[in-house]
């Protein structure tokens, strides 16, 4: 991997995106609702705004095949921001603009998994934005996908 690859990184999380157990809801050592430290490298030139998107690529849909899960949706990120704490997810300090959308619980913000079976990856996507997205009041995963359709095809 190149050093000047635009890349997110966690202290935390290992390569194969197994989360510790403290960031989910089952287990010892579980802390409600605690998003994990992430950093973030190298953002490209002409970025006005990050979006991040967190599932949980494993989750079971009893009636069919794995379906992703939403764990989390993060828009307005400034740029020039290199991270989030652990924790960040909640707190009413956040930086101003910054909104965390609703994940597939229907609420805003972290919501730890819980995870009906061991060996769940999670998927972490840090998307760099070459505008600062209009996605209304509700923010969904969905909306930032649509956003980014309309962007690529223009």
């Amino acid at each position: 991997m190149s050093s000047e690859e635009f890349r997110l990184v966690s202290p935390t999380i290992d390569n194969d995106g197994k989360l510790p157990r403290k960031y989910t809801k089952g287990g010892q050592g579980v802390q409600k609702n605690l998003s994990p430290p992430l950093e973030w490298y190298n953002v490209p030139e002409g970025t006005k705004s990050l979006a991040l998107v967190v599932e949980d690529i494993d989750a079971p849909d009893p009636s069919g095949p794995l379906v992703p899960w939403t764990v989390w949706v993060v828009v307005d990120i400034p740029p020039e921001m290199k991270g989030f704490p652990e924790g960040f997810s909640g707190k009413e300090e956040q930086i101003a603009g910054i909104r965390e959308g609703t994940n597939d619980h229907k609420i805003p913000g972290w919501r730890g998994p819980l995870m009906p079976s061991h060996g769940h990856r999670f998927q972490f996507k840090l998307l760099a934005l070459d505008d600062k997205p209009n996605l209304g009041h509700t923010v969904t995963k969905s909306y930032v996908v649509l956003f980014l359709s309309y962007q690529i095809s223009l």
